[in-house]
């Protein structure tokens, strides 16, 4: 058996970037978060990190997984 060629390995000294705090939002990623009422969820009900006058469907992060993964799945 052969030992794996290590030469292409990821240097051990790299950081991976932190997530952006609750309170910012990442442009175009996420929601701005802040005060007031939250938008509910159009499939389950539950409140989304949306604000309640967002435009358009809005979905709770499980629902949006879920949706994903009924698209991913679809052939």
């Amino acid at each position: 058996m052969t030992e794996p060629d290590t030469s292409t390995a990821a240097p051990t000294d790299a950081v991976c970037e932190l997530a952006p705090a609750a309170d910012q939002a990442v442009q175009g990623l996420t929601p701005a978060a802040g005060p007031g009422p939250r938008a509910d969820c159009v499939l389950c009900g539950e409140p989304t990190e949306y604000p309640a006058d967002h435009t358009g469907s809005t979905l709770c992060a499980v629902c949006t997984w879920q949706q994903a993964q009924r698209i991913a799945c679809t052939g």
